[in-house]
């Protein structure tokens, strides 16, 4: 790893949307595309150094795309196991994931991983 890499910034897209009662349930794909917009627009606030942000969706969210700024990995089984993959495959790079699951984030934080609960993605 160099200084020069991006923070490989996970976020566990069912779990950020859930947190927040805003009538997600009504329509779930319509609720991902919108974190992933914002996080290709607001980023992750407070960090300062370059970010490369991954979106994990499942279920009704599968189908949305990739945007400038956000990849969008598709859950094919668990978001949860596709997630501690991607930490798993970051070598030695810095990687943030993003979630309110328990026992995902002491999962990911085995491997290293910082965790950090959805407020460090959603507006306040």
């Amino acid at each position: 790893m160099t200084d020069n890499t991006p923070l490989l910034v996970v976020v566990d897209a069912a779990n950020v949307i859930g947190s927040v009662p805003d009538g997600w349930w009504r329509d779930r794909r319509g609720a991902a595309e919108r974190l992933r917009d914002r996080l290709a627009t607001d980023g992750v606030p407070g960090r300062a150094m370059d970010v490369e942000i991954v979106l994990v969706v499942e279920g009704a969210a599968r189908g949305i795309g990739s945007v400038a700024g956000v990849r969008v990995e598709p859950a094919s089984d668990s978001g949860d196991d596709h997630i501690v993959d991607l930490v798993e495959n970051a070598a030695d790079r810095p990687v943030l994931v993003v979630t309110a699951d328990r026992e995902l984030r002491r999962r990911v934080g085995a491997l290293g991983a910082e965790v950090a609960g959805p407020r460090a993605v959603r507006p306040r």
